[in-house]
């Protein structure tokens, strides 16, 4: 992955997890492997994980833990209603920075 998608990536992932987690409960590998499968491959795991961390820090998701066939129980996180409002201030800005970046392209050309 080009290192601009990667730095541009790293400012909006917490939006991106939060808009996955809009749509359905998961865990954190799922929240990677769904990342990857949409063409960012070279997400971490780590990455996502820490990211869960702050999200959960910050009360914007609800946790469950999950029995799992391999290993420790799995948390399952689940957007609530902080997250919600969260995600709605993401989308947002992004709206305003996507309107404002095609206004500079239409310009430029």
């Amino acid at each position: 992955m080009p290192k601009q998608i990667t730095e541009m990536l790293k400012g909006t992932l917490e939006g991106i997890v939060l808009a996955i987690l809009a749509g359905r409960a998961a865990y954190g590998y799922e929240i990677t492997a769904w990342l990857r499968d949409q063409g960012f491959t070279d997400i971490a795991e780590g990455t996502v994980y820490a990211l869960l961390v702050r999200v959960e820090q910050r009360g914007l998701v609800d946790i469950e833990k999950v029995p799992s066939e391999k290993g420790p129980p799995r948390k399952v996180y689940t957007l609530n209603a902080e997250g919600r409002l969260a995600l709605d201030e993401f989308w947002e800005t992004w709206g305003f920075l996507s309107a404002r970046l095609d206004q500079l392209r239409t310009e430029g050309n």
